[in-house]
């Protein structure tokens, strides 16, 4: 083997490790730091008599790299060098280094967590961000500062700004290799190389790129990213119809393949090879020969699909980072080509670096785990990159519905720690449970299956497909998703292949991934020796366990007539008009969209239902029942009226209205009713609201009077007194108002407000005006020209604190001026006034 990259800094990592602080590592791909390092750690006598974990974001890589180091070291798999992956553990006492994935540390952190016999921690491919990854460090960070001082740590990458880690692990070393890369031509995307329109799929473009490119160029193997497991499939298919793939071997690689597959992908070879792969290939293993790369630019990535309320696999465009990555892997051993199967102008508008997953993951199975880990506190927990509240706390939510914790307390469940066992979004955990319970683990592994992608029905497959498809499936009227277990099953009976499956309106790809999903459930099943039902089990057992598993979906019809739905958590949405569960008063939905149409108005829409029966509801949590008694106001009959409501944790699943509550309560919501506007009180006039701001203005004025002021809140008590021993909007209208009023007051306070802020004035002549206050500022009063001549100065009110403002009359009665200087009025602008006046009104007096 010719000496790797990593060996130059070989001393430095060394030196560094003795000093003990943590270490980053940044290195570039292919140099040899997920090989060598652990080795140079164990041949320099660095680990003791411990073992160094290699955590891995895949298990592939956690198997070939423990099956290549072990080969290195003339040894078997299982003993010096092992690995540990979901359901699958190859070690034994002997091993020294021990390739795993972060998930398994993370879990293995919940029943030993001071890591016994366990000397050092590498984070290889840190720069992928995998949540799990991040809270294992945390965890490792943790268990430094409070048990295990001793405790090595290093994370190391390939492509990452070490900056932010380097501060997060301070004080700690920054080593960094530069390895050696050749240069690497990057090409683009050539429309021509699609011959028609049919060519434009992302496999034929890859065949058409192959033949343009390195299938001329007899040096070197090609290497293929492809996002899935089907995009290899049918780009292999493509490749080798090809001629310039003629004699080459043309091999996948990714996780669901047999081991031995994998590794002939990765192995040496006389004949030259073109290897498609996931992302697997992209940093964590190193393919031999490698000269020329093709790149889709996309990868299925983990998402959270607020859909189903689980973390789905989703095909997203890969960021520049990891296509330079990609690159990087024709360049390991001399001068290569990259084909991008996207435009220039498309890769300058990728982000920079991939979004770390606890920014767009439901962290539910994560927090579980923290939780049985003994973390209770999320806020002074050491988080890399802190996870936005919401996510928290959509988290939580899940987590108490499910049972794992306590609704009321918060704290973990002796439910909550079975769940944990299994490595599932804890609704699947649950969802498996439920199905041993009720005798229905197979059923419930499907269920899970099915709501992990696309709709195994295809929409709208015409009425000749529907017709057949009646006829095939029958007309199940109980669950949506008891539909599509018959689907599966009859994709299953015409092995998944398109034609029969196609004629029958199924997805036949999709039920081929069901598949998949279905023996990986079913796998964990076994693995938790839960047992696995033989026969079909009846609608009933499937339709609670599908409510125990979507239970935070729980929702009940409003009325018969429409498809109008409450759901759960104080939510309102629409059942979906294809639903085969219309009739049903109470339902779970397995998803919930929200559809937002060309006006941005937003639609919730329940979709794949199970109709269920509040008695599983009494029999299944007994606990989440309560009955209270409220007040109501029955819009038809205009009255206030005494409702019961029976409710299953917030959700009220039946009302009864009757009788009479208490006279508090019904004023109450009768002076809501009137100040809203819906109903009158007659007796409330202008004169009512005149007498507030009366008093309120001369609070103001005179303040060492000490009145009470009358405020809004006030207002609203004054409005229920009057409503006081009334039922009705019909016993309210002429309900007296006054007396409720001058019982706010004394009898000296009424003569106060009476003298200082009194409701007429008297002007000298004799002639009494009202005065009209408001809000805030001075009185107004309104008097023709006339009978303001004896008034030479200034009204005044509040003992000659606040000037009267005069709107000045002309005999017809319209205004001509507006003062609180009369003085000023009489002096400079009557005469004008008077000039203009005595010619259309020569039969009134003018002075």
């Amino acid at each position: 083997m010719s000496r790797l990259p990593i060996y130059d800094i070989e001393l430095e990592l060394i030196r560094a490790w003795g000093r003990g602080h943590p270490i980053v590592l940044s290195a570039p791909t292919g140099s040899g730091k997920s090989t060598q390092v652990p080795q140079m750690l164990l041949d320099h006598g660095l680990l003791g008599d411990g073992r160094v974990l290699v955590l891995q974001p895949r298990r592939l890589a956690a198997r070939m790299l423990a099956s290549r180091v072990a080969r290195e070291r003339g040894g078997e798999v299982g003993a010096e060098v092992g690995y540990q992956i979901r359901m699958e553990n190859r070690s034994g006492p002997a091993t020294r280094i021990l390739y795993l994935t972060e998930g398994i540390l993370l879990r293995r952190l919940v029943s030993d967590p001071t890591l016994q016999g366990v000397s050092a921690i590498l984070f290889d491919e840190f720069h992928e961000r995998h949540v799990y990854g991040d809270l294992t460090l945390a965890r490792a960070i943790l268990l430094r500062a409070a048990d295990r001082p001793d405790l090595r740590v290093a994370v190391m990458s390939a492509t990452l700004d070490t900056g932010p880690l380097v501060d997060y692990l301070s004080p700690c070393e920054s080593i960094e290799s530069c390895g050696r890369v050749f240069p690497v031509d990057i090409r683009y995307l050539d429309r021509s190389w699609a011959r028609s329109p049919a060519q434009s799929s992302v496999w034929d473009l890859a065949a058409a790129a192959f033949e343009a490119g390195p299938g001329r160029n007899p040096d070197g193997d090609t290497l293929v990213f492809m996002p899935g497991a089907y995009e290899i499939r049918r780009t292999v298919e493509a490749l080798r119809a090809t001629p310039s793939a003629r004699g080459l071997e043309v091999l996948p690689l990714h996780g669901e393949l047999p081991a031995a597959a994998q590794d002939a992908a990765v192995a040496p070879s006389s004949r030259r090879k073109i290897i498609v792969a996931t992302n697997i290939a992209e940093t964590s293993l190193t393919i031999e020969g490698v000269r020329h790369v093709i790149d889709s630019g996309l990868a299925r990535v983990a998402d959270f699909d607020p859909h189903r309320g689980i973390n789905t696999l989703h095909v997203r465009k890969i960021s520049r980072a990891a296509a330079d990555q990609r690159a990087g892997r024709a360049g390991r051993t001399a001068p290569g080509e990259c084909i991008r199967l996207w435009p220039e102008r498309e890769h300058r508008e990728r982000p920079m670096q991939e979004t770390p997953e606890i920014h767009r993951l439901d962290l539910a199975e994560a927090l579980l785990t923290l939780r049985c880990g003994g973390v209770e506190d999320l806020s002074t927990f050491p988080w890399l990159d802190p996870p936005a509240p919401k996510s928290l706390e959509r988290a939580e939510s899940v987590l108490r519905d499910l049972g794992a914790l306590d609704p009321k307390s918060g704290r973990l469940t002796d439910l909550g720690r079975r769940m944990q066992t299994f490595p599932l979004h804890p609704r699947y955990a649950r969802m498996l449970l439920a199905g041993a319970e009720f005798d229905c683990t197979h059923e419930a592994a499907l269920i899970a299956a099915l709501t992990q992608g696309r709709d195994i029905l295809i929409r709208n497959p015409g009425k000749d497909a529907e017709d057949r498809r009646r006829d095939a499936l029958g007309e199940p009227d109980h669950s949506d998703l008891a539909l599509r277990l018959r689907a599966y099953s009859e994709a299953a009976r015409h092995r998944f292949r398109a034609d029969p499956c196609r004629d029958l309106g199924i997805h036949a790809n999709t039920a081929r991934e069901v598949r998949q999903w279905l023996d990986y459930f079913l796998r964990i099943a076994r693995a938790q020796k839960l047992p696995i039902n033989e026969l079909p089990a009846p609608d009933s057992a499937v339709q609670r366990c599908i409510l125990v598993g979507f239970i935070d979906q729980l929702a009940r019809r409003l009325d018969g007539g429409t498809l109008r739905c409450d759901v759960i958590h104080r939510r309102r949405g629409s059942l979906d008009r294809d639903s085969i569960v219309r009739d049903a008063p109470l339902l779970v939905a397995s998803e919930i969209r929200e559809i937002q149409d060309s006006r941005g108005d937003v639609t919730v829409r329940l979709a794949l239902a199970t109709a269920i029966e509040e008695a599983w509801l009494q029999d299944l949590f007994p606990e989440e029942f309560a009955e209270d008694t409220s007040v109501a106001f029955d819009e038809s009959g205009k009255r206030v009226v005494a409702e019961t409501r029976r409710r299953f944790r917030d959700l009220v699943l039946a009302r009864k209205t009757g009788g009479n509550p208490s006279p508090d309560a019904a004023a109450e919501l009768l002076a809501d009713a009137v100040l809203d506007g819906r109903f009158p009180l007659k007796q409330w006039t202008d004169a009512v609201d005149q007498w507030i701001h009366r008093l309120n203005a001369l609070r103001r004025w005179m303040p060492e009077l000490q009145l009470p002021s009358l405020t809004e809140s006030d207002r609203r008590f004054v409005v229920a007194q009057v409503c006081h021993g009334c039922y009705s909007a019909k016993e309210i209208r002429d309900r007296p108002v006054w007396p409720v009023l001058h019982a706010w007051l004394q009898p000296g306070q009424q003569a106060l407000l009476d003298r200082f802020a009194p409701e007429r004035l008297t002007l000298p002549g004799g002639k009494r005006v009202k005065l009209r206050y408001q809000a805030d500022g001075p009185p107004h009063i309104a008097a023709r020209i006339q009978d303001l001549y004896p008034v030479a100065r200034s009204l005044h009110v509040a003992q000659n604190r606040v000037r009267v403002v005069i709107e000045v009359l002309a005999p017809n009665h319209r205004p001509v001026q507006v003062t609180d200087d009369l003085s000023g009025f009489w002096t400079e602008t009557y005469p004008g006034v008077k000039k203009e006046m005595q010619r259309r009104y020569p039969r009134h007096e003018w002075r």
